[in-house]
């Protein structure tokens, strides 16, 4: 292997600081804002208190992307998570989130974008998903290869991608909102619809495992640290975009479900799993499902091509510090990517997504990541203690509150995960502490090349 094949040739920096905001949005708002809802309606039929899990899934997410600006800033190194678990709590720490990103993470991720894709595209041409089942994973497979593919040819064009469309679906969001709430009243919406409970119970469990589709939505928050080798000024352009990239995303996810609700009636939202076009289609007839569905096209092809773009750079920066077998930190002699953790990336999605349905897909996910995200999080407090002369461009407001108040919601909804859906939780936490025995007999003795 030459040296021009491995991670000391390093990524080129070629993302400034508006292509990285668009990353931000771009990978967030993907599927979980147009199949969340009915999920988190049939747990907690209350319109109050749904609307009110968004608002502190924001709040949390919020703090989150606060603490993470400092990481960024501070380590502003290919891997993002996966270095700051390194620095501050070690190799094995490191390994398992790269591990668990490998086999149930990313796969998932993934996944659940893809499924999101394939269905609203099958129902922009009038074909049913759910009686299709072939055809809709099969359209899911090959988007995600699309995806690879154009990320494998260079860095600026998957970000150019992910910026178009992040406009188109950040726009058709604002327009169902300003249609829903202009026009609504003519087409059987309500404020009542805002204040009305089903009455059906909803439980402490029900409302934990409600966070869970929540957070899934708000994913994506700090998945532009996986390329912040790859930024431009790294140090000023991360934490300024991981920040206004997530206060944009509040604010359109917490209008939109309120448009949602405003339009449909709390249990109508629960029996909606493409909620997002019976809205338009409430509002406009077919026609708006069709426009609908198109832009929804638009926005999770988006978030499956930045998802794509980032989370790749994990297992590159593994393989470059011996965490990984070291043929993925090749890099294309012409195109400058790392083409084999695409590659690899790309087939691990596409295994999942052909027999696995988006929820399970979307709660694997959030289980497997978050919890990782919490310990990233919470190297903010071991660093500062260990390491107090690392530079620190930007520090996070409110510390040590701040990171506090994401840590400790992430522990809760683990546990509760873990009480109320024992079995599912269990074999993802079983899957990831797997990694452990990998490790030692792999790679714990491997110094890589940095």
């Amino acid at each position: 292997m030459t040296t021009t094949d491995v991670a000391p040739a390093r990524l080129p920096r070629t993302l400034g600081f508006w292509s990285s905001v668009a990353l931000v949005i771009g990978i967030t708002i993907g599927s979980g804002i147009f199949r969340s809802p009915a999920d988190i309606a049939q747990r907690v039929p209350s319109p109050l208190l749904m609307l009110g899990l968004w608002a502190v899934g924001g709040v949390i997410t919020l703090c989150g992307a606060l603490s993470l600006a400092e990481l960024a800033a501070a380590l502003p190194q290919t891997g993002g998570f996966y270095a700051y678990l390194r620095e501050g709590w070690g190799r094995l720490a490191a390994f398992l989130f790269g591990w668990s990103q490998l086999v149930l993470i990313q796969a998932s991720g993934l996944g659940a974008i893809a499924i999101a894709f394939s269905d609203y595209s099958l129902r922009t041409f009038g074909v049913d998903p759910v009686t299709h089942p072939a055809v809709d994973r099969g359209l899911a497979a090959g988007a995600i290869a699309f995806a690879a593919s154009t990320n494998i040819v260079g860095v600026n064009l998957g970000a150019a991608i992910v910026g178009v469309s992040t406009t188109a679906k950040f726009s058709a969001l604002v327009l169902l909102v300003g249609a829903s709430l202009v026009l609504g009243g003519a087409h059987g919406a309500s404020l009542s619809h805002l204040t009305t409970s089903s009455g059906a119970p909803i439980a402490a469990g029900g409302v934990g495992l409600a966070l869970v589709s929540v957070l899934w939505a708000y994913d994506g928050f700090g998945d532009v640290s996986f390329a912040g080798g790859e930024v431009k000024e790294p140090q000023k352009n991360l934490p300024r975009a991981i920040i206004a990239g997530t206060l944009a995303i509040i604010a359109i996810y917490l209008l939109t479900n309120l448009a949602y609700l405003y339009v449909m009636p709390v249990e109508a939202v629960g029996r909606s799993p493409l909620v997002a076009a019976d809205v338009m289609a409430a509002l406009f007839g077919p026609v708006g499902v069709v426009l609908v569905s198109i832009f929804v096209m638009i926005s999770t092809f988006s978030s499956l091509n930045g998802s794509m773009l980032t989370s790749p750079r994990i297992f590159f920066a593994m393989a470059g510090d011996g965490l990984f077998f070291q043929g993925v930190a090749r890099i294309h002699p012409r195109h400058r990517t790392p083409h084999v953790a695409i590659l690899l990336t790309a087939c691990m999605g596409m295994a999942l997504v052909l027999n696995r349905s988006f929820e399970a897909l979307a709660s694997t996910f959030v289980l497997g990541a978050w919890p990782f995200y919490a310990l990233g999080i919470g190297a903010i407090y071991r660093l500062r203690r260990l390491r107090p002369e690392l530079p620190r461009p930007y520090k996070v407001i409110g510390y040590p509150v701040v990171p506090a108040v994401f840590i400790l919601p992430v522990v809760w909804f683990v546990v509760n995960a873990l009480v109320n859906e024992p079995i599912s939780t269990g074999i993802t936490l079983a899957v990831i502490l797997a990694g452990v025995p990998v490790y030692y007999i792999f790679f714990s003795d491997r110094d890589g090349f940095r």
